[in-house]
């Protein structure tokens, strides 16, 4: 049976018209690379080489075969570099789904000691709300989801727990009256409420917490993203809730006010999710590594 070795010793013989050339590109020795030709050529009962003092030509078989092997090989050899490059990390494009909050509270950051390890990997975030991503990873258009609780996952799916993350209510200046006290959630129907939109992990979360202090859920302002409740509770549209992180800065500068709830509210999580379905490239197995390692 012909090897690939053979096709690739037989691709140096023929591009250089020279045994010895190819012997020392293949670093071999001459004899064996002439015995391996001669086996090509009893494999495929035809005479490939016209050997003479003055060197080799091919024969019309061997030219025909060289424009076939040629191609092969440039393209094998593609494919290897391709390959090593992807295992070594120089190139590799990797392809997020994210939350807003997972991105802002730990991805970035993440990223940022990642890239200087790996700077030629390129690197595609896409914002999503939590069910959104975990759809987009099951239809095979991400490579993994970096995402917030609370999501469904189906059993195709992996879960791998971050790092959890408080969030507060906020209000402007127009509520601060609210911060005398701790508030009870019943206290607070009558003033507006902004949270995201329905079908986000954040608004089940938070009617669920409304549910469970017998208060219905309807919230006066909806908006698309987390970015847009704060600028809208510092204008004294209403209150809303927000990473307590992302808040502390505009609190410490007197911009908004964190009220304080009799009863807590729940816990999240920032969670790595992957597909068990899918097969991971050597640079997406690395940074999935590297971002839960390092926490």
């Amino acid at each position: 049976m012909i090897t690939y070795d053979y096709y690739r010793i037989f691709y140096f013989v023929a591009k250089y018209k020279s045994f010895t050339k190819a012997a020392d590109i293949l670093h071999n020795n001459q004899p064996n690379i002439t015995r391996c030709m001669n086996n090509l050529e009893q494999e495929l009962e035809c005479t490939l080489f016209l050997r003479s003092n003055r060197g080799i030509v091919l024969t019309p078989e061997g030219e025909k075969l060289y424009k076939h092997v040629a191609i092969a090989y440039k393209q094998l050899s593609l494919a290897e570099e391709e390959l090593r490059q992807d295992r070594t990390l120089e190139n590799g494009i990797i392809t997020i789904g994210a939350s807003e909050n997972a991105l802002r509270l730990l991805l970035l950051s993440k990223l940022e000691f990642f890239r200087k390890e790996y700077p030629n990997v390129r690197i595609r975030i896409l914002n999503y709300s939590s069910p959104d991503a975990i759809r987009s990873l099951e239809a095979n258009l991400i490579d993994f989801a970096v995402v917030t609780t609370p999501f469904k996952l189906k059993k195709t799916m992996n879960q791998f727990s971050l790092t959890t993350y408080e969030e507060i209510l906020i209000c402007g200046p127009k509520y601060k009256y609210l911060t005398a006290h701790k508030q009870y959630l019943k206290d607070l129907t009558e003033i507006p409420l902004i949270t995201l939109s329905e079908g986000t992990g954040t608004h089940k979360l938070y009617n669920k917490y409304y549910i469970s202090n017998n208060i219905p859920f309807n919230p006066d302002m909806e908006v698309a993203t987390t970015d847009q409740i704060l600028p809208m509770v510092i204008h004294n549209l209403g209150i809303g809730f927000y990473p307590k992180e992302l808040a502390e800065e505009v609190i410490a500068a007197g911009k908004v006010f964190p009220i304080e709830l009799e009863k807590p509210l729940p816990e999240r999580e920032i969670c790595l999710v992957t597909n068990k379905n899918i097969a991971m490239s050597t640079s997406v197995r690395k940074i999935t590594d590297f971002i839960c390692e390092n926490m």
